[in-house]
């Protein structure tokens, strides 16, 4: 539960740090007095969007940090989850800078605003008037009934099952649209390939051609260049290898007399081995280089046949026109195979909708159990609270096609009047029966959850008199149920019934107004409602009057 909430610079706050007990507690003050602004300041901690306008004018930032007991509500698994430091007191900060950045922190651990949200909705539930509107929302509604029917682990079930089908049926789409699509181009498809493949093309095949066309356009000049080298090195008058062998003998001849000769020798018989070989290569590469048009012309069109198909397919190597040899066969294999594929995934939708169909029967049979049930709870807790002649009752439906939420429809009909239709409660429900009925359902939610702390502001918008002292009974007995409850009220009947009061007041100086809350003492408290009760002059009448609703004997 909230323990404590500290605000600086925000809004009309310049620095606020108040601390909240256990139980029914309740905030008063005047209008416009900055109770918005506290509930503003939550709200940030629970991922809203930051307005940089909000920041105090001229300070650079402003920080909202509240600390939380929640060593009795089992949430480890989220810290865990998203290896956060657990600690029993909890503290969720939320820093927005005049830049426009904002930073939130768990624990002093910088956190995303999805983490803060997710684990600051399992802490707080803030109830404002705007959200009466959700009473007629279907979402709100079908969410009522599967808090109370602790429907979590059959809807999670079901919501899976539910992504499974729909992804199946959108492969299944796509792979028609494909098989469309492809079957209209598989005459193109197939020309190409049979192309490609007639071609029998080979790695590496291109840049050995283009070599050949380059030997057999210069065969005669290739020829006499290696006839002529072979001469310098072969000729019997002044050719290299006689001369190299007439040197070789000279200095085997001086190895007696002059023994750096035997390395001179060796050296010589080396170079003379190694000449040798490299003029018979060139006589053997003389004769099987030959001038042959018909080989050339053969070479020449083979490559034109390649630089054509790569000008076709738009590339530039023959590896790429292989593997778009590949992708093609692999296009044709598909088209060939796509009425067995599609045959495949419509059994599986099949199958995962039989099994949507299950899962949402679950559903359907949980949330039907707790209509009955929400049925039994609205009218007992709305009798008591001014609506003798109460009818509510929770229409049940079945959609057309499964949905996230499974295949039920649901409509909260309401009738105040004895012999007044059911309609949607929306449309005949006053200001004040919609808070009623709405406090109601909060009390039946926080009987099944275990939410640490619930904030009402102005709930009791349209009750007076006993009603909204009926009211008080209900936020006091849920503030009783380990639990806190915060109400920001209007009313002196459910301002008195709080175990501690806060007021909320602004004070002006020659350059500012600031906003202010504090808990009031017993006197004080007095004083408060009496203004409630008369306004801004205080009677002794009014000031008996909150004593009377206070409980202190006079």
């Amino acid at each position: 539960m909230l323990r404590s909430l500290y605000i600086q610079n925000y809004a009309l706050i310049e620095k606020l740090d108040i601390s909240f007990g256990a139980g029914f507690s309740v905030i008063t003050g005047e209008t416009g007095a900055g109770k918005s602004i506290i509930l503003g300041a939550i709200g940030l901690l629970l991922g809203q969007r930051a307005e940089v306008k909000a920041i105090r004018q001229a300070a650079s930032k402003c920080v909202i940090e509240a600390r939380f007991d929640i060593s009795a509500y089992g949430m480890e698994p989220f810290f865990e989850e998203n290896e956060l430091e657990y600690e029993e007191e909890c503290i969720l900060r939320r820093e927005v800078y005049a830049s426009g950045k904002s930073r939130a922190f768990i624990n002093d651990t910088p956190a995303s605003l999805v983490q803060m949200k997710e684990l600051g909705e399992q802490f707080i539930d803030v109830h404002s008037q705007h959200q009466n509107l959700l009473l007629n929302k279907e979402g709100f509604q079908l969410n009522v009934l599967d808090i109370l029917s602790h429907n979590d682990e059959q809807l999670s079930a079901y919501q899976s099952l539910y992504r499974e089908w729909k992804q199946a049926q959108q492969d299944l789409a796509d792979l028609i649209a494909r098989a469309e699509q492809n079957k209209a181009d598989e005459d193109y498809i197939r020309f190409q390939l049979e192309q490609l493949e007639e071609a029998n093309l080979s790695a590496g095949e291109q840049e050995e051609l283009e070599q050949e066309t380059d030997t057999l356009s210069h065969a005669e000049e290739i020829k006499a260049g290696l006839f002529r080298v072979g001469q310098l090195l072969t000729s019997d008058e002044g050719g290299l290898l006689a001369g190299l062998k007439e040197s070789l003998n000279t200095m085997l001849g001086l190895q007696k007399v002059y023994s750096p000769a035997t390395e001179l020798a060796e050296r010589l018989e080396s170079t003379y081995i190694e000449l040798k070989d490299v003029s018979q290569e060139v006589s053997s590469q003389e004769e099987d280089v030959e001038f042959n048009p018909e080989r050339l012309e053969e070479v020449n069109d083979r490559l034109n046949l390649i630089y054509t198909l790569q000008q076709k397919h738009r590339v530039t190597t023959v590896e790429e026109l292989l593997a778009l040899t590949e992708e093609y066969a692999a296009k044709l294999a598909a088209i060939t195979s796509y009425d067995e594929r599609i045959g495949e995934l419509t059994i599986l939708c099949d199958t995962l909708y039989n099994k949507v169909k299950k899962q949402a029967a679950v559903l359907t049979k949980a949330r039907t159990s707790a209509a009955r049930e929400v049925e039994k709870q609205m009218a007992s807790r709305l009798i008591p609270l001014g609506m003798p002649n109460v009818r509510f009752q929770v229409e049940m439906g079945m959609r057309k096609e499964p949905g996230v939420h499974g295949e039920d429809t649901v409509n909260f009909l309401f009738s105040a009047n004895k012999n007044g239709a059911l309609q949607s409660i929306s449309s005949v429900a006053s200001g004040g029966e919609i808070a009623r009925v709405m406090l109601s359902i909060k009390a039946m939610i926080a009987g099944a959850v275990k939410l640490p702390t619930i904030v009402f502001d102005e709930i009791d918008t349209g009750v007076s008199g006993e009603i909204a002292d009926r009211m008080a009974d209900i936020m006091q007995e849920m503030g009783e149920q380990d639990r806190q409850v915060i109400s920001i009220t209007h009313l002196p009947q459910i301002a008195a019934r709080g175990c501690a009061h806060y007021k909320v007041y602004k004070q002006d100086n020659e350059t500012e107004t600031n906003s202010h809350i504090r808990r009031l003492a017993d006197e004080e408290r007095v004083e408060e409602i009496a203004h409630m009760l008369s306004g801004a002059t205080l009677t002794k009448a009014a000031l008996n009057n909150a004593k009377a609703l206070l409980g202190i004997k006079r």
